[in-house]
């Protein structure tokens, strides 16, 4: 029999295709009929974030401009709360603590982790038991850490005695009594609770640098100082920065520590209230003026935008350079 030549196989004709053209030939295929699929996954979160995050800010916007109180709706005012605001003093004492929060903690949240987490890096088991250590503090709770930290720095409180006897001090030293003492000691825990969490994000980072930098450090005579600043910052420099935006997030807003410290009164004469400590006192108990509170809120959220927009100008710049 003799073989198709390669004109006959051209000129063939061409068989048709089993698959059909979607929307041409015939109708549309399962995938352009459930165009909605992938925000079937979505819908969820979308509206645990409506409920949650969306509705809450727009009802305490809509707040903010009226004079409700918790067993009222109250009537629109405009912009008076925010007027009555800006005059209040204690609204000038929660923002300055607050502030000097950012400013103490956010440095020492940013560096000592990262000091700590190069110092418990290796894989051994005293180091595997250092770091589990240090981390015991984040999943406590911030409740039971301050009332042990309030009995510690007491005037009767193991500190003071310690001190004491020692003969370091003749009077016990006002921790909790003193307006920046008791601010500096609640920095203190803040920043005693937070080493462990922060440590573990720098780790992480520390596991993604290359090994042979540091070995190339080393031949080119770098000691251990000019190889952290050398090698370890600059390869966890995006850390840095990460945990700088949430330790200052976290600062401004920070709650607990000043409230089990001061016992809920804020300090002697409020002198300790922070933002939030402000908005909890405006916003609840059968007293609440919640319009007042929506004003705080607002006030809140516009100055962590502006850390927000501040930190990230920063680095932009620091990556185009």
């Amino acid at each position: 029999m003799a073989q198709p030549t390669v004109k006959d196989r051209v000129a063939a004709p061409v068989t048709s295709r089993p698959a059909r053209r979607a929307g041409r030939d015939g109708p549309a295929s399962s995938t352009h009929s459930l165009w909605f699929t992938p925000w079937l996954f979505v819908a969820p979160a979308i509206v645990v974030v409506g409920l949650l995050v969306v509705y809450p800010f727009i009802n305490t916007l809509v707040l903010s401009l009226t004079d409700s109180t918790m067993l009222q709706r109250g009537a629109f005012i405009g912009l008076a709360n925010f007027e009555r605001l800006f005059s209040d003093p204690r609204f000038a004492t929660a923002m300055l603590n607050s502030s000097a929060y950012v400013l103490c903690v956010v440095p020492l949240m940013v560096l000592l982790p990262l000091v700590l987490a190069v110092l418990v890096r290796g894989n051994t088991r005293i180091m595997g038991f250092f770091r589990t250590t240090f981390y015991l503090p984040v999943v406590m709770s911030a409740v039971v850490v301050g009332l042990v930290w309030t009995n510690l720095l007491g005037k009767q409180g193991l500190v003071n005695e310690l001190l004491q006897w020692l003969q370091v001090i003749a009077e016990p030293v006002p921790f909790l009594t003193d307006r920046w003492l008791l601010q500096f000691s609640a920095m203190f825990v803040t920043v005693w609770m937070g080493l462990g969490y922060y440590m573990v994000i720098y780790l992480a980072a520390l596991a993604n640098i290359d090994d042979t930098l540091y070995d190339a450090a080393s031949v080119d005579g770098a000691g251990v100082v000019r190889s952290f600043l050398n090698v370890t910052l600059p390869g966890v420099s995006n850390t840095m920065f990460l945990i700088g935006l949430l330790s200052s997030i976290a600062a401004f807003r920070v709650f607990s520590e000043v409230y089990v410290l001061t016992n809920g009164t804020g300090g002697i004469g409020g002198q300790n209230l922070t933002m939030t400590m402000l908005v909890q006192r405006e916003g609840t108990g059968l007293q609440a003026q919640t319009g007042y509170a929506g004003a705080i809120s607002l006030v809140m959220f516009v100055v962590l935008g502006a850390i927000i927009a501040v930190q990230l100008i920063v680095q932009n710049r620091q990556e185009k350079s």
